[in-house]
């Protein structure tokens, strides 16, 4: 046998010639792929035996070898092994698939399934080597409910838990035994009992190739159906390429996880974006919030979840898509906005929420204003168990009344005039700030501010929460930047 008119060693002939005197039957498709195998290896060990033969030819005149051969096996003395191992590598591929073809011959064996319930055909799903899938699906017998498939392997097949043999293919970034799958008419559709589909899996592996194929054979009525996204599996695991490829692909940005899904998370999460957020994935977050998603759609805002973890570029880019700063949480249901419960040691953070429209006034709503208050009993106080408490009743409390001087002066800011009840103003007056928020109540405040706040108002906290509207009016830039009081910004950030 000769390859390209050189001949190779009798033992690698006989390996070869045991690879072309394989079973009947094959498919055209099958025969040009082994056809190929065969030339790449017979090739690989044609070079191997010609480097093999560089490396002993001796040099007449010197006996010894070519300067270049010698200085190459000197400065790498692992070459020939290196060598050696390729060729046996190569040799163990063509001799595994040899195997399973004459495995074949017993067809019977390939229906039989293990402890996990997988087939053979399962276990060369998952192989890099596409000739032993090829070979396991010619040797795999239709059952009877299997008549769909044209081609005679058991490709629809699933596994004790449910999982087919294509999900088992998603597991590994092998492009060529997924595309093989797909013309033996492997169904992508077919999901696992949890309701997961091939996609999902390739999606949060990161295999972007493997989803560019699967996403054009994937019905998105199977989506549905199994009640979550791809887009959902891309934002959990951080996969930012295939993030990208699925949202190019128009899949919903704003799709919900189906309430049977949302029961198995402790916060009943829905949205693709709180997987970006409670990973603090700021490069997820950005992608879905440009492509459309919505910020208020959980239980638990982002907001609140990128305010616990102080990220200030991932509170930042929330805010300038329209996440709520006025939210309440549903378990600490403070007379005042939940927000502030998670700046109030942190300037840049309060500016933050003040400067897109954090409703300040509600902090000095005191119902009890100059009368006495009633005792507000702090032992055994918890963040759970706070029901309609004002302001002054929790910034006074002994661990954070040392922040009411700084808090209340900060917002002294971004309002006109307010009045502290008899409780706030106690402990204000023990604070080193008490002089300065005293010169400013005791004085009127600028016109110019005053203007400020009555267009901030005028616009309304649904504008405020969406900086975008500020492009369409026709006000000079400067004027733009005063009314969102980009003067008290802190933040240096990014904000693209």
């Amino acid at each position: 046998m000769a390859t390209n008119g050189k001949k190779i060693k009798p033992q690698v002939q006989k390996k070869l010639q045991s690879v072309e005197d394989l079973g009947p039957g094959k498919t055209a498709a099958e025969k040009k792929m082994i056809t190929a195998h065969q030339e790449k290896d017979s090739s690989a060990i044609i070079r191997s035996q010609e480097e093999s033969a560089c490396f002993q030819e001796v040099d007449p005149d010197s006996g010894s070898l070519p300067t270049a051969e010698g200085a190459r096996r000197k400065m790498n003395p692992l070459f020939e092994t290196t060598q050696a191992v390729l060729q046996s590598e190569e040799l163990d591929l063509i001799r595994q698939e040899a195997d399973v073809r004459q495995l074949s011959l017993h067809c019977f064996a390939f229906d039989e399934a293990d402890d996990r319930g997988w087939l053979p055909l399962h276990e060369a799903a998952v192989q890099l080597n596409q000739a032993v899938l090829a070979a396991t699906l010619q040797a795999s017998q239709p059952r009877a409910r299997e008549w769909k498939t044209l081609k005679g392997a058991d490709v629809l097949s699933q596994a004790s838990d449910g999982v087919s043999v294509l999900f088992e293919a998603a597991t590994v970034e092998n492009t060529e035994s997924l595309a093989l799958l797909l013309e033996y008419g492997a169904d992508a559709n077919v999901p696992k009992y949890s309701g997961h589909l091939p996609i999902h899996r390739a999606t949060y592996k990161g295999y972007c190739q493997l989803v560019k194929q699967l996403i054009p054979v994937t019905d998105y009525s199977a989506i549905k159906e199994s009640g979550i996204s791809p887009v959902h599996s891309a934002a959990a695991a951080g996969q930012q390429e295939c993030l990208k490829l699925l949202l190019q692909s128009k899949f919903d940005v704003n799709f919900m996880l189906s309430h049977r899904l949302r029961r198995s998370y402790n916060d009943n999460r829905k949205s693709a974006l709180y997987f970006a957020v409670s990973n603090n994935d700021v490069c997820s977050a950005r992608l879905l919030l440009e492509a459309g998603a919505l910020p208020n759609q959980d239980p638990i805002n982002c907001l609140q979840l990128a305010l616990r973890l102080a990220n200030y570029e991932l509170i930042s880019l929330l805010l300038r898509h329209g996440a709520n700063v006025n939210y309440y949480c549903r378990v600490n249901t403070t007379h005042f906005p939940s927000a502030l419960q998670y700046a109030l040691n942190d300037e840049v953070i309060l500016r933050m929420l003040f400067s897109y429209g954090y409703d300040i006034n509600r902090c000095f709503d005191c119902p009890h204003e100059n009368k006495i208050h009633p005792l507000f009993s702090s032992e055994g106080w918890t963040s759970t168990v706070i029901k309609d408490n004002m302001f002054c009743e929790v910034i006074t409390l002994n661990w954070l009344k040392h922040l009411t001087g700084k808090v209340v002066r900060v917002m002294m800011d971004y309002v006109a005039h307010v009045h502290f009840c008899s409780k706030l103003k106690s402990v204000l007056e023990q604070q080193n700030e008490w002089l300065e928020i005293t010169y400013i109540m005791q004085n009127p405040r600028s016109l110019k501010h005053l203007c400020r706040l009555m267009i901030r108002q005028c616009m309304g906290r649904m504008r405020l929460r969406c900086p975008v509207f500020m492009t369409f009016l026709s006000l000079p830039r400067q004027l733009k930047e005063y009314i969102l009081f980009k003067e008290y910004d802190l933040y240096d950030g990014p904000k693209n």
